[in-house]
């Protein structure tokens, strides 16, 4: 089974240097994203197990939870590795499991109070001096766009985190964005069933940004062409997903996630699959 590194690299912000290949922490937590992990134990060995296998770019949020997810990650990790890339996020809250509003996202708040409450509170639970990427979560339509991240860009004026990415934005929110302050990063949903972000991982792509998709693997294992591919290099659907992802752009950073130490290895094994350009050209056609 390859490691991260067989992904090759990717540079964030332009002094951030890590393999193309990282996790994502939102599943660590309980059942719902609440609470504590049904398995503490496993939620930690797999934690430990991404970063044996190289992977040193970490992706969580205070809402996952909340807090349990930073909260486990320095449990497991700290004294973290020195290549080792952990970005959070603020601008969404909890009220209880699966506390989705209308639009399917949780809770919303992007005051600039919460936003900077947020980032002190993921410092203490990260055990971190400065956060290295720091991502506004989703805009709230309650409160100007230009106010929350006025938050986050005096956040980053002292030095309580180096680089700024956004998240769930429109290119509009980003273009609004790089007015205000350097964007290194995107993350939206993209996936089969959610192709809307093909400009935004475009535009990642001519203005040296990162992509991170998130919910990268659904619709993989519905997907006719997508098991095609998988049955043809006796693989697993997912994995395909992923290895399309990578060769789908160079500047996307997939960060599939689990709470299961096999499923990331499952996950790893996409770093296997060489797909052919006609593979990755049929994936591209297929899907909503």
């Amino acid at each position: 089974m390859a490691n991260a590194s067989a992904a090759g690299t990717i540079d964030v912000g332009g002094d951030l240097t890590v393999n193309r290949f990282g996790f994502g922490a939102m599943r660590i937590t309980g059942p719902g994203i609440w609470g504590p992990p049904t398995n503490r134990e496993d939620a930690i060995a797999v934690l430990r197990r991404a970063v044996e296998n190289e992977i040193n770019f970490i992706d969580t949020a205070d809402s996952y939870g909340p807090n349990v997810s930073e909260e486990l990650i320095a449990e497991a990790l700290y004294p973290y590795p020195d290549d080792l890339v952990i970005t959070t996020k603020a601008g969404l809250v909890r009220t209880g499991p699966d506390d989705g509003e209308p639009d399917g996202f949780w809770p919303k708040d992007g005051r600039p109070e919460h936003i900077i409450e947020a980032c002190e509170g993921s410092l203490r639970r990260l055990r971190l001096d400065q956060i290295p990427l720091f991502q506004f979560h989703k805009p709230d339509p309650k409160v100007p766009f230009e106010d929350s991240m006025g938050a986050v860009v005096q956040l980053k004026e002292q030095g309580k985190i180096v680089h700024v990415g956004v998240s769930n934005v429109t290119e509009e929110e980003i273009r609004v964005a790089q007015r205000m302050v350097p964007i290194v990063s995107v993350q939206n949903r993209y996936n089969l069933n959610d192709r809307r972000p093909e400009s935004i991982v475009d535009l990642c792509e001519q203005e040296q940004m990162v992509f991170l998709p998130w919910e990268p693997m659904t619709g993989a294992a519905e997907n006719p062409t997508v098991r095609e591919i998988a049955e043809r290099h006796d693989a697993e659907p997912r994995q395909v997903m992923l290895a399309w992802m990578l060769g789908r752009s160079p500047s996307i950073l997939p960060i599939a996630g689990t709470s299961d130490p096999a499923h990331l290895d499952d996950n790893l094994g996409a770093l296997d699959l060489e797909l052919t350009h006609a593979e990755i050209a049929a994936i591209q056609k297929t899907g909503g």
